[in-house]
C-alpha cells in the first residue's frame, strides 16, 4: 500500500532536501558528443554508490583555525624550494652535464606551482621563468591529480612534465609551516657543482687583465656615499705675494670616491676673471709638488717583456714585474685629514679650513665623534692703523680750520656737533646755559671787588663772561668776554694736535678757572646750573650725594663729636640750623676736604624746602600786566558768563570750572600763574573776577 506524501508518512531521511539538479556527464569534444566526466555526483550533488571524490585542492587540518577559504587564510603565502636540475650535454666533449638551479614557489591559495631559474652571467642558456605558475598534475599512472602541500619535502625529487627536479633546501618560512602540519622535514642536501662553471672559475683565474693595472672594487664605496658631500668654507691667505689679497673658497668632499673639489667666492667688483672651479675634481695628493705626473705616467706594475705565438698576432702575452718595483706610492687627502683648523696643501697652496656645514658635522659626529666647531673668522684684519702727522699750527685762522685745510686738496670747513647742538640748545624753560657767579682774583686792590657772571653754553662749549654795571665804581661793565671757546692754560700754541678746551666738568663752586690769563673764583651757581648738575651726576662727581655721603663716612671717628655740636647749636630742640651754622660745622670737622661744591649738593639734599607760593597780590600784579599787554577786553562777557554758571546763586565756583571758562576765553595767562592764582584756598567768584580783571 502506497501511502501519501505528507507530513510524517515518509521515512525518507531527506524530507528537507532542496537541491535536485542532475551533474552533466556528456558534453561536446571537436563536434563530437562524448562521456565528459565520471567523477561527478549525482542528483543533488550526492555521492553515487561506490564513487569516491578526489580532493582539488590540498585538505589541511583545520585544528583551532578560523574557518575561511584558503583563497583567503593563505593570501600572499608561498612556499619556496631551492632545487636543482642535472642537464645532459651528449655533444660537449669537456663536460657531460650541467647544474642547473631553480626556485620553486608552491602557493597556498590554490595549489599553483611556479619554477623559476636565477639568471647567471654569461651562462649562455635562457633563464628566467621556466615553468609559469599553473596546477600541475602528478606524474603517470596518477595524471588525473595534482600536486599538493603534502607532496613536498626536502631532499626528494619531483617530476614536472618529464623533468626531475631535486630539492635540496627552503627557506625558513616553508620549513616551519611544513611542521605545523605534520610534515617531517628531512635533513637539508647540498647542490653540487657545474662542471662547466668550475672549468670557466679555473679559466678565468689563469687570465691576467689586458692592461697593467690592478683594479679596485669601490661599488660598495660608491653605492653607500653616492649624493653625499662634505663642505668646507675656506680660506687662502696670499696676501704676502704681490698683488694678492685673502681669497675665500668652497671645498667639496665628495664621499664616494674620496675625490676633491674647490670652487672660488667671487666677490662683487673684485677686479678678477670669474672662474668655474678653482679646482676641479679629482683626487687631491698631500704632498705636491713636486711629484706632478702625466697622465699615463704612473702604473701600478711595470710591462717587463712582450711574447707572440705562432699565430701571426701581434702579441699573445705580457711579462709583468710580479714585484712592482715602479709603483710610486702617493698619499692622498682623506676625510680623515679634514677638520676645521687645519691648512691643507693644495698644490703648494696653504688653504685653512674655517667652518662647515650642518650635514659635515652630523658627519663626523657620528663616525669621528667630534663635538667642538668652533668657526673661525674668514674676515682679515684690521689693517694698521698709520698714524697721520699734520704739520703745525701757524697763527693764521683757528687751529680747526688750519688743519681741514690738511686733510683734503680741497679746504672745507670745520663742522660742528650738529647733534650735540641740538641736543642742548636753548628752546622753552630750557636754557642749557650754566650760569656761575665768580670774583677776579688780582694783587691789585681796585679790581678785588669786581663781580662777574660766567655763562657756560652746553650746545657748542663755549664761555662768555659779564660784568654788571655798577655806578660809582670806577668801571664801566657789561660784556666782558664775548662768547667764544676758552683753552686751558699752559698749552704750547704752535703744535700740530687741536687744543684743549675748558669743557663743563672743569667749572664748579669753589673752582679757579683761568679765562685768557684772567684768574676768575666761582662763588656760587643758579638754581639751573645746580639741578642740572645734579641730573647729570656722572658727568658731575661734586654734585652726586652718593660720593659726598661717602667722603662723610670716612670720618666715622668725629661722629660722637658731630651729633654734640649740633645740640649746642640747636638749644631749642627744633631740629633745624641756619645754612651758615651748618656750613661752618661741616667745614670744621672736615678740616677742608670737603669742596665748596660738594657742601652745596649737600646741603640742598638735607635742606628744608621753603614756601615757594607768592603772595595773592604779586600774582594779581603780574595777571594784569598780561591783560594789559594783550590787549584783553572781553571782561564783561566773561563775568556774565561765570554768574551764569553760579545757577545756586552761591557766588563761588570751583577751580576746574573757573579754569575752564579762562580757556575757553582765551584769557592770555599763562597755565603756571593760572594754576597759582587758582591753587590752594582761593575760591573765584563773580566779583573776585571783577576785581582781578579790573
Amino acid at each position: 500500500m502506497v501511502l501519501p506524501l505528507l507530513p510524517g508518512n515518509s521515512f525518507n531521511r531527506n524530507v528537507e532536501k532542496k537541491k535536485f539538479h542532475k551533474s552533466q556527464h556528456w558534453g561536446f569534444c571537436n563536434n563530437v558528443r562524448m562521456l565528459v566526466s565520471e567523477d561527478k555526483p549525482g542528483i543533488g550533488g550526492e555521492l553515487l554508490p561506490g564513487q569516491k571524490m578526489k580532493p582539488k585542492y590540498s585538505d589541511f587540518p583545520k585544528g583551532m583555525g578560523s574557518t575561511v577559504p584558503s583563497w583567503i587564510a593563505f593570501d600572499k603565502q608561498v612556499l619556496s624550494f631551492d632545487a636543482y636540475l642535472e642537464d645532459e650535454l651528449p655533444d660537449k666533449t669537456q663536460e657531460k652535464y650541467r647544474i642547473r638551479r631553480y626556485k620553486i614557489l608552491f602557493y597556498l591559495e590554490d595549489d599553483t606551482i611556479q619554477v623559476n631559474e636565477p639568471e647567471l652571467k654569461n651562462s649562455g642558456l635562457p633563464q628566467g621563468t621556466s615553468i609559469r605558475r599553473h596546477r600541475i598534475s602528478l606524474p603517470p599512472p596518477d595524471e588525473d591529480q595534482f600536486y599538493t602541500v603534502y607532496h613536498f619535502n626536502i631532499n626528494i625529487d619531483v617530476v614536472f612534465y618529464g623533468r626531475t627536479f631535486k630539492i635540496y633546501d627552503a627557506d625558513t618560512f616553508t620549513k616551519n609551516f611544513l611542521k605545523k602540519i605534520g610534515v617531517k622535514l628531512n635533513p637539508p642536501g647540498r647542490c653540487p657543482e657545474d662542471p662547466y662553471m668550475k672549468i670557466r672559475r679555473e679559466t678565468l683565474d689563469r687570465m691576467e687583465p689586458l692592461r697593467p693595472y690592478e683594479s679596485y672594487d669601490t661599488l660598495k664605496q660608491f653605492l653607500e656615499y653616492d649624493r653625499k658631500v662634505l663642505r668646507f668654507f675656506c680660506l687662502w691667505d696670499d696676501s704676502a705675494s704681490m698683488f694678492g689679497d685673502r681669497r675665500k673658497l668652497i671645498l667639496h668632499y665628495f664621499l664616494c670616491d674620496d675625490t676633491i673639489e674647490i670652487k672660488e667666492v667671487m666677490p662683487p667688483c673684485s677686479g678678477r676673471v670669474a672662474t668655474s672651479l678653482f679646482l676641479r675634481r679629482k683626487k687631491l695628493p698631500k704632498y705636491g709638488p713636486p711629484g706632478v705626473y702625466q697622465p699615463g705616467q704612473i702604473t701600478d706594475r711595470a710591462v717587463l717583456n712582450l711574447y707572440r705565438g705562432l699565430t701571426g698576432r701581434p702579441a699573445d702575452g705580457y711579462l709583468l714585474d710580479k714585484y712592482k718595483l715602479g709603483k710610486v706610492d702617493q698619499e692622498f687627502y682623506k676625510d680623515s685629514d679634514l677638520f676645521i683648523g687645519t691648512t691643507i696643501n693644495v698644490w703648494g697652496r696653504k688653504v685653512l679650513l674655517c667652518d662647515c656645514d650642518n650635514f659635515t658635522k652630523t658627519y663626523y659626529k657620528t663616525k669621528y665623534g667630534i663635538e667642538n666647531f668652533t668657526s673661525i673668522s674668514c674676515k682679515a684684519p684690521p689693517p694698521p692703523k698709520i698714524e697721520r702727522k699734520f704739520p703745525p699750527y701757524n697763527g693764521f685762522g683757528s687751529e680747526e680750520d688750519s688743519l681741514r685745510t690738511c686733510i683734503g686738496l680741497v679746504p672745507t670747513p670745520h663742522q660742528r656737533n650738529f647733534k650735540k647742538f641740538m641736543e642742548k640748545n636753548s628752546y622753552g624753560s630750557t636754557s642749557n646755559i650754566l650760569r656761575f657767579f665768580a670774583k677776579l682774583i688780582t694783587h691789585k686792590r681796585v679790581e678785588r671787588d669786581r663781580m662777574f657772571v660766567i655763562s657756560y653754553f652746553l650746545s657748542d662749549d663755549t664761555i662768555s663772561v659779564f660784568e654788571p654795571i655798577e655806578r660809582n665804581s670806577g668801571f664801566t661793565g657789561g660784556m666782558f668776554l664775548k662768547r667764544i671757546r676758552v683753552k686751558k692754560p699752559g698749552q704750547e700754541v704752535f703744535k700740530s694736535e687741536l687744543p684743549e678746551y675748558i669743557q663743563a666738568e672743569d667749572l664748579y663752586v669753589g673752582a679757579r678757572v683761568n679765562v685768557n690769563g684772567y684768574l676768575f673764583h666761582l662763588l656760587n651757581a643758579d638754581e639751573y646750573t645746580l639741578r642740572y648738575m645734579e641730573e647729570n651726576s656722572d658727568q658731575f662727581p661734586m654734585s652726586s650725594i652718593e660720593l659726598v655721603l661717602q667722603k662723610l663716612k670716612e670720618e666715622q671717628s668725629n661722629s660722637r663729636e658731630l651729633k654734640q655740636v649740633f645740640r649746642n647749636a640747636d638749644p631749642k630742640l627744633t631740629k633745624r640750623v641756619d645754612y651758615n651754622t651748618f656750613r661752618d660745622i661741616m667745614m670744621t670737622l672736615t678740616v677742608g676736604r670737603l669742596l665748596e661744591h660738594e657742601f652745596i649738593t649737600l646741603a640742598r639734599h638735607y635742606g628744608v624746602p621753603e614756601d615757594t607760593c607768592p603772595d595773592m597780590n604779586i600774582l594779581m600784579a603780574q595777571a594784569h600786566e598780561q591783560l594789559k599787554k594783550n590787549t584783553f577786553e572781553n571782561f564783561e562777557r566773561l563775568i556774565a558768563t561765570c554768574v551764569y554758571e553760579d545757577r545756586e546763586k552761591k557766588k563761588v565756583l570751583p577751580t576746574k570750572d573757573i579754569r575752564r571758562l579762562c580757556k575757553s576765553f582765551r584769557l592770555p595767562l599763562t597755565d603756571d600763574l593760572l594754576g597759582c592764582i587758582l591753587s590752594g584756598d582761593v575760591k573765584m567768584s563773580g566779583s573776585g573776577c571783577h576785581h582781578l580783571f579790573l
